[in-house]
């Protein structure tokens, strides 16, 4: 059996079943706001610049060596989060992590024919994701005159604490902005889905749709206090005699 679902019939059932949508919606705002703020841990960023420049001896603009210096930064991107690197940096700081999680933690970036590449690291504490990110820079521009054989790397900029650091994620505004959107989408699909396996007549116009006849009168929903009052009203006593109404 076909069933078309028009625009219409999601305004109808949306009107009737509002409460449920509303308090599926309401719930997963709640349940992502519970969670971004209570159960997920804040995570801060802390980001240095590294320059890629070699010495050019005769003081000229050298395409050809720019070019070079480009073209190292995917080696050198590579090299930065390698055991031998990290292994150092986990040591120096005395880090309670192991190479996977450190290196997961370290992203490295950098854009189209530039001789500069970002690193930013991620910590659940602002202080200490500065010190890896400034740690790990300094010991890539140590540790890559002896695996390189060159010394053409520079930090043009450090990692530094803000007075008033500020989590990259989670974001609850965000999280909850987007669970609303989702409750409503869902709590629509469960009243269309409800309506959809609800095979009741609810009225004349569901007995028209149904039957393909049109509805000629119908009997109004007699409540029982009505019954009664009307049983009450059709027998009266006048005298001695009974009288039904």
């Amino acid at each position: 059996m076909d069933v078309t679902v028009g625009l219409l019939d999601i305004l109808k059932t949306m009107k009737k079943r509002w409460k449920l949508i509303i308090c599926i919606t309401v719930i997963a705002a709640l349940i992502s706001g519970g969670v971004s703020y209570f159960i997920l841990k804040p995570v801060y960023q802390a980001s240095t610049q590294i320059l890629v420049n070699q010495k050019n001896t005769e003081n000229k603009l050298d395409y050809t060596l720019l070019q070079s210096n480009v073209d190292l930064i995917n080696t050198y991107s590579v090299i930065l989060k390698s055991p031998v690197i990290l292994e150092k940096v986990i040591d120096q700081l005395d880090l309670d992590v192991t190479l996977e999680e450190l290196n997961k933690n370290l992203t490295v970036t950098s854009k189209e024919n530039s001789q500069v590449f970002s690193l930013t690291v991620e910590d659940h504490d602002a202080q200490k994701a500065v010190e890896i990110a400034n740690t790990v820079s300094e010991t890539f521009q140590s540790e890559i005159k002896g695996i390189m054989n060159v010394d053409n790397v520079s930090i043009i900029a450090r990692a530094e604490l803000k007075q008033n650091p500020v989590p990259v994620k989670p974001k609850p505004l965000l999280n909850i902005g987007i669970s609303i959107v989702i409750g409503l989408i869902l709590g629509i699909g469960i009243a269309l889905l409800k309506d959809f396996m609800d095979g009741t007549l609810k009225d004349d116009q569901d007995t028209a749709a149904c039957l393909g006849v049109p509805v000629l009168g119908s009997i109004q929903k007699i409540s029982k206090a009505h019954v009664k009052e009307g049983k009450n009203s059709a027998v009266q006593t006048m005298g001695g005699e009974t009288i039904v109404s």
